[in-house]
C-alpha cells in the first residue's frame, strides 16, 4: 500500500491507483485514504478585483490614497512631480484610469484646471497603440471601453473649463485609440463648437481673469456700462467721506444721461438703493448695487400739425385706415420697465456704510440727489450678504 503514501501526498492520480486494487477492501482504504488528503483549491473570491467591486468603494481613488496629490505645495510643479513619479514607479502605466480619474478630481485644487499642458500630460499616461481597433465593429462598440471614456470625461472637463484643445491633443488620442474611436469623435465636435462660443459674446474678458475683488469690481461696472457709451468709471475711497465707518474702496458708474435723469426727478419721490445682485465674470462672481427709480408712463403722443400730411390714409391692398403716425420721445436705455437705473457701483466690503458714502459722493457731482430721499433695502436674489449688523427694512436718507 505505498500508493496509498502517493495518495495522501497528492502525487499520483486516483485513476491510476484504483486498478491496482487487488481486492474489495483495499478500494474501501484507498476510498477512505482521499478525505485525508488535502489539495490546493485556488478561490475565485480571493480575486483582488472581485474583492474590490464587492466593498464599497470611498470617495477617493485607490491611487489618490497612496498619496499621489497628498503635497502640502497645492502648485502646477507638485502636481506635475505626482504624474513623474507615476511614470516612474508604474513603468507599465497598470493603473492609469484610476490616476487620471484622481488627478482630474485634483486639478482645481492645485489651480491647474485650464492648463492645458497638464492636460497632455494626463493623456501621454495612456498606452500607445494597443488600444487601437482593428475592424469597424470594434470601433463601433467602443473597444477598450473603460480608457475612451476616461479620456472622454477628461475632455468633457477641458470643455467645462474653457479649455480648447490643440492639433497635439488629437495625435495623442489618434496614436492611443485610432481616428475612428470616439474620443476623437468627441475631439471634433469641440473643435467646431469652441471657436464658435469663444468670440461669441461682445464682452470679451482675458482668459485668465484676476483674483483680486478691486479689479474684478472694476471689470463687471465697465461691463454693465458699456451699454452707454458716456458712461464714466469713477473710483471712491470712503476714508474721504466724513463719518465713514468702513475703509474700503467704491467703483461707480454713472453716465450723462443719467445725470439728466437725476435732475428731472420729482423731489417728493423717492430712489431707492437695491442690491446686492449677481453678475459672473467667468468663474468669478461680483455683486454690485443699484440705484433705481420707479419707472414712469410713457408720455403721450404728439400728433402732427402739418397740413400736407398723408400718411393716415386707407391701405391700398385691405381699405383700413393706417394708424396716425406719432412722434414719441424716446427712452434712455436706463429707463427700463421695471424703474430707471440712476447709477452702479461695487463696494469692497458690500455694507450699508460704504454704500452711504457712495451716496454722499454721488451728492457732490449731483447735487439734487442732497433733496431727494434716498431708500436702503434688503430686497436681493442672493439673500443678505452684508457685513455689519444693521437694522433690517427700510431707511431713508436725506
Amino acid at each position: 500500500m505505498n500508493a496509498i503514501s502517493y495518495v495522501l501526498a497528492g502525487r499520483m492520480n486516483l485513476r491510476l491507483l484504483l486498478p491496482r486494487a487487488k481486492n474489495a477492501s483495499e478500494c474501501l482504504q484507498i476510498f477512505s485514504s482521499i478525505n485525508k488528503v488535502v489539495y490546493p483549491v485556488r478561490s475565485i473570491a480571493s480575486s483582488s478585483a472581485l474583492q474590490a467591486s464587492r466593498e464599497k468603494r470611498d470617495p477617493d481613488t485607490r491611487l489618490s490614497i497612496q498619496g499621489y496629490f497628498n503635497s502640502n505645495n497645492r502648485n502646477k510643479e507638485s502636481f506635475k512631480a505626482a504624474c513623474e513619479v507615476f511614470k516612474v514607479k508604474e513603468r507599465h502605466l497598470r493603473g492609469h484610469v484610476e490616476f487620471i480619474y484622481a488627478a482630474l478630481k485634483h486639478m482645481e485644487e492645485f489651480g491647474v484646471h485650464k492648463d492645458l499642458e497638464l492636460y497632455k500630460e494626463l493623456l501621454d499616461l495612456l498606452p500607445k497603440g494597443k488600444m487601437i481597433p482593428q475592424n469597424f465593429f470594434q470601433a463601433e462598440f467602443m473597444h477598450y471601453p473603460r480608457q475612451q471614456q476616461c479620456a472622454i470625461d477628461l475632455l468633457e472637463q477641458m470643455e467645462s473649463n474653457g479649455v480648447m484643445p490643440d492639433s497635439e491633443v488629437e495625435m495623442m488620442l489618434k496614436n492611443a485609440f485610432g481616428k475612428n474611436s470616439h474620443p476623437v469623435k468627441k475631439f471634433g465636435r469641440m473643435m467646431y463648437w469652441m471657436p464658435k462660443f469663444k468670440n461669441a459674446s461682445p464682452w470679451s474678458l482675458p482668459d485668465i481673469v484676476p483674483d483680486e475683488a478691486f479689479e474684478l469690481a472694476k471689470l463687471a461696472v465697465a461691463r454693465m456700462c458699456s451699454v452707454d457709451p458716456t458712461s464714466k468709471l469713477t473710483i471712491y475711497q470712503t476714508k474721504d467721506v466724513e463719518d465713514a465707518v468702513d475703509d474700503t474702496w467704491i467703483v461707480s458708474g454713472m453716465s450723462h444721461i443719467q445725470e439728466q435723469l437725476v435732475e428731472e426727478h420729482p423731489v417728493d419721490e423717492p430712489i431707492k438703493v437695491e442690491g446686492p445682485f449677481r453678475i459672473f465674470l467667468r468663474d468669478k462672481c461680483v455683486g454690485y448695487f443699484i440705484l433705481r427709480a420707479e419707472s414712469k408712463p410713457p408720455p403721450p403722443p404728439v400728433k402732427p400739425s402739418e397740413i400736407d400730411d398723408v400718411s393716415n390714409i386707407k391701405h391700398w391692398f385691405t381699405g383700413v385706415m393706417e394708424e396716425e403716425s406719432s412722434l414719441v420721445k424716446k427712452c434712455s436705455v436706463h429707463e427700463q420697465e421695471d424703474g430707471i437705473i440712476m447709477a452702479i457701483c461695487a463696494t469692497g466690503t458690500s455694507s450699508r456704510d460704504s454704500l452711504l458714502s457712495w451716496i454722499r459722493r454721488l451728492q457732490v457731482t449731483n447735487p439734487k440727489l442732497s433733496s431727494i430721499p434716498i431708500l436702503f433695502t434688503q430686497a436681493s436674489p442672493i439673500g443678505d450678504i452684508m457685513t455689519v449688523q444693521e437694522p433690517v427694512g427700510e431707511v431713508e436718507v436725506k
